[in-house]
C-alpha cells in the first residue's frame, strides 16, 4: 500500500520496520495521435516530475537506423537485429523540457534532434524496430532507470504493461483511427505543411495494426489502466479526466 507525501514522494509501508522511499510513476499509454503527449506534458509540468516519451526513444532508434541504412522507408528490406542492438547502445538520449514551446527538446549524442522526429514517416521505422526483443529491452533498462531518480510521467504503448508494471497510476488513452489523422492533418497544416488526410490515415491504421499484433510486448491496455477514448474531447477534459484519477490514486497536486 502507498501513501503520497506533499512532496509526491511515495512511501512503501509493506514493512512497517523497514519503511523505504521510491517514487510514484504515472503511465500514460494509447497510440500515437490520442493526446498522450499534452496530458504528459501538462501532468510533468503540475508535478514537476520528469518526463519520458517513450514513443521518441523508438523514433529515434528508427531514424538512426534508416539513416545507416538499415531499414527501409517501406518496410520490405530485411532487418538485421545485432546492428540495429549495436545502434541502439551506442546512442546518448536526453529530453530536455522546453517551457517556451510546450515540449521536450531532444538531444541525441549531444545534438537536437529537430522536428523530423515527430512525424509520420518516422513514426513507421519506430514501428519497424520495436519488434525486435534484444532493442526493446535495452531501452526498456534506459527508461526503468529514469524511475530511480524522481516521479515519472511515461507517455508509450506500454509502459504500464511491461516497463512499469507497478505504476501507481495506469490510463489507456485511445482515440479513433479518423480522429487521429484529423488531428495529424491540422498539426501540419498549422505548421505550413501539406497534408494528405487520407495516406494519413492508411499509416495510421497500418501502424496500429502492427503494434497491436507484434509478438513483443504489443500495445494493449493494463488490466489495472483507466480506459479513456478522446476522439470527442478536447485537451483540457482529457486533462481534467486523467488529473482526477490520479488524485484518486493518491498523486497530491498542488493545484
Amino acid at each position: 500500500m502507498t501513501s503520497s507525501t506533499p512532496d509526491n514522494v511515495l512511501l512503501n509501508t509493506e514493512d512497517s520496520h523497514t519503511s523505504s522511499v521510491r517514487y510514484p510513476v504515472i503511465c500514460i499509454d494509447g497510440p500515437s495521435g490520442a493526446g498522450k503527449g499534452t496530458v504528459t506534458w501538462r501532468l510533468a509540468q503540475m508535478l514537476g516530475y520528469q518526463l519520458l516519451d517513450s514513443g521518441a526513444l523508438y523514433r529515434i532508434v528508427g531514424l538512426k537506423a534508416f539513416e545507416a541504412g538499415l531499414i527501409s522507408a517501406d518496410a520490405s528490406q530485411p532487418i538485421d537485429e545485432d546492428a540495429v542492438l549495436a545502434l541502439t547502445e551506442s546512442l546518448e538520449i536526453a529530453f530536455v523540457p522546453n517551457n517556451d514551446s510546450g515540449r521536450v527538446d531532444i538531444i541525441v549524442n549531444g545534438q537536437a534532434v529537430g522536428e523530423q522526429v515527430r512525424n509520420e514517416t518516422v513514426g513507421g521505422y519506430a514501428s519497424q524496430i520495436a519488434v525486435f526483443p534484444q532493442v526493446r529491452q535495452a531501452l526498456l533498462k534506459l527508461q526503468q532507470d529514469m524511475a530511480t531518480r524522481s516521479g515519472l510521467v511515461a507517455d508509450g504503448r506500454d509502459m504500464g504493461t511491461v516497463v512499469f508494471p507497478d505504476a501507481d497510476v495506469k490510463v489507456f488513452l485511445t482515440a479513433s483511427a479518423e480522429a487521429r489523422a484529423k488531428r495529424r492533418v491540422t498539426q501540419l497544416l498549422n505548421a505550413g505543411q501539406t497534408a494528405d488526410f487520407e495516406a494519413i490515415l492508411a499509416t495510421i491504421k497500418e501502424r496500429d495494426d502492427r503494434d497491436e499484433n507484434r509478438s513483443t510486448a504489443p500495445s494493449k491496455p493494463a488490466a489495472d489502466a483507466l480506459l479513456l477514448d478522446s476522439s470527442a474531447l478536447n485537451a483540457d477534459a482529457v486533462y481534467e479526466q486523467v488529473k482526477k484519477h490520479c488524485q484518486d490514486k493518491g498523486v497530491f497536486f498542488t493545484s
